[in-house]
């Protein structure tokens, strides 16, 4: 019971963090604004993304957009908080992993469902050797989760998932 609620109040904060952070930016900062907060190499710059990653699948027809960015990933994140849910034993930092996961994908899917878009806004150039795409707080999350498990992964060989 306990690591259940533990599990669900990771998500939520994922969640909350994700949320909190592209209203703040929805309504303080106009589109494509470029406002630097460290140099030019950590820049807050809002844009709406219609797509998946970098924009990928922005211009599927919307039935398929439907399926591709809002049921599979639902399906996909219930499945896995359900799978983590009901394992009596797994490593703590998996199940944090795996938190970050879902809730990172949960706070891009409500941005999906309720605006048909995804608020970005950070965007980290270091000078040429090292630049990003503009993403959010969900996809922190997100890339966070997906790499702990690779490391946890590799470190351990044996976890179950």
């Amino acid at each position: 019971m306990i690591k259940k609620f533990g599990i669900i109040l990771l998500v939520l904060l994922n969640i909350g963090c994700d949320q909190i952070s592209k209203s703040v930016v929805r309504s303080t900062v106009a589109y494509q604004e470029h406002i630097p907060l460290i140099n030019d190499n950590f820049i807050l710059t809002k844009v709406e993304n219609k797509g998946a990653m970098l924009g990928f699948g922005s211009e599927l027809p919307p039935v398929l957009k439907l399926i591709l960015l809002q049921a599979l990933p639902i399906i996909v994140l219930l499945v896995i908080l359900f799978r983590i849910l009901q394992k009596p034993k797994m490593n703590k930092w998996l199940v944090f992993a795996f938190a970050c996961v879902i809730g990172g994908g949960i706070g891009n899917l409500i941005d999906r469902i309720a605006y048909g878009q995804v608020t970005d806004f950070f965007h980290i150039d270091l000078g040429g050797y090292f630049k990003t795409g503009i993403f959010n707080m969900a996809d922190v999350s997100v890339t966070m989760g997906v790499l702990m498990i690779l490391f946890l992964n590799f470190r351990y060989r044996k976890l179950e998932v």
